[in-house]
């Protein structure tokens, strides 16, 4: 199967009295779908600062992913680290987290990945991590495709990318770590790897 490679360019803006902003990019998509492992592979390609936005979005708890932190805090905290570097790459979905960090991003990637495959990659990463499995997290994760706009899902996340200012590039299929980052790095090309 050849995967589907879709870019698109960025929606216009009168932008005229803002600032160069920093170069930040997301990398989004259904869990299970790669978007921490090619954010830190990115990041180091680049050699620039990276941030999971579930570091921003749950507190810390044994097990981990039962709390969520208060949305203005977790915005707060993530912008805060955002602003002490120039350059940073940033994994996971910020839909609904303000338009301060919606709208500040260069580029976004979009990793589409069959539901099946995102299951089985979540299955062995809870157990390798945790020891077991959270039925009703697999059952969560495997709704995406089909889920409406009021959960995680398909749907939502082509309605944020649709309002979204900067370029938008999606990675449909199960590309290798390498492959997605060359991808990513040719679909921006004022993006230029440091070699870090």
């Amino acid at each position: 199967m050849v995967p589907i490679i879709k870019t698109r360019e960025p929606r216009k803006a009168d932008v005229r009295h803002l600032r160069e902003p920093p170069m930040r990019i997301l990398v989004t998509g259904a869990s299970g779908s790669g978007t921490t492992t090619l954010g830190q592979a990115l990041a180091n390609e680049l050699g620039v600062a990276f941030f999971d936005v579930d570091d921003y979005y749950w507190l810390p708890t044994k097990p981990p992913f039962q709390e969520k932190r208060d949305r203005v805090l977790r915005m707060t905290l993530l912008l805060e680290d955002l602003n002490k570097v120039e350059f940073a790459v940033l994994s996971g979905s910020v839909v609904n987290w303000g338009g301060a960090i919606e709208d500040s991003f260069s580029l976004i990637i979009f990793l589409t990945l069959p539901t099946p495959i995102r299951i089985a990659r979540l299955r062995n990463r809870e157990i390798e991590q945790h020891g077991s499995v959270d039925p009703n997290f697999l059952a969560w994760a495997a709704q995406y495709d089909e889920g409406g706009l009021a959960v995680r899902s398909l749907v939502l996340h082509e309605r944020w990318l649709a309002e979204r200012l900067c370029q938008v590039v999606r990675l449909d299929g199960d590309l290798s770590v390498e492959e997605r980052v060359a991808h990513s790095i040719a679909a921006a090309p004022t993006i230029q790897s440091t070699g870090a």
